[in-house]
């Protein structure tokens, strides 16, 4: 093979090469989104309360599962407000842990969605529509001093994938840092 046609081979080869690996650049991202197991945080969910409500106290993951931690957000809301699911699901459980009662839908892909203080009222085996409510916030119980939030009326809502406490927040906002990418140049 002369010099020419090898020069010419290898031009060919590296832009083969430089276009295979600028395709599989931008079809990686692409493809991570395609998946709903894989979508960013913050995709598809919705507020369990209308207007949006103002965080009382952030969800905070203990540093071991037996540790204490907050396993869940509690949201400012009145006794009587409706409580609505986040997205679609089947009510799997309604009645009272200790002293209030719960309300908790089954998601799919494994999430469950549990809100306290809340007079259910869907039955436990109804269809829970995205938005549609699932019940009231409750008062806190009679003879309690106070509520799960202290002296402040509140709304907790707590969301576990398997036997994991997830930050329920994450399902509606995109809760990850910030990243700066290296710049390219101009467009």
């Amino acid at each position: 093979m002369t010099a020419p046609r090898r020069i010419l081979m290898l031009v060919i080869l590296c832009g083969v090469l430089a276009l295979s690996a600028l395709a599989a650049g931008s079809a990686g991202p692409a493809s991570a989104q395609s998946s709903s197991a894989e979508r960013p945080p913050g995709h598809g969910w919705t507020w369990p309360l209308e207007p949006r409500p103002a965080v009382v106290r952030p969800f905070d993951a203990p540093k071991r599962p037996w540790l204490s931690g907050h396993r869940g957000v509690d949201l400012d809301a009145e006794p009587g407000s409706p409580v609505l699911s986040p997205q679609a699901g089947t009510v799997v459980f309604s009645g009272w842990v200790v002293d209030r009662p719960v309300v908790t839908v089954d998601h799919e892909n494994g999430l469950r969605s549990s809100f306290e203080p809340v007079s259910a009222l869907l039955p436990v085996g109804a269809a829970a529509t995205k938005g549609e409510p699932i019940g009231s916030l409750a008062p806190p119980p009679l003879g309690a001093d106070a509520s799960h939030c202290g002296t402040a009326r509140c709304l907790h809502w707590g969301v576990r994938r398997g036997e994991d406490y997830v930050d329920p927040l994450a399902f509606i906002e995109d809760r990850r840092p910030s990243v700066l990418l290296p710049w390219s140049g101009p467009p």
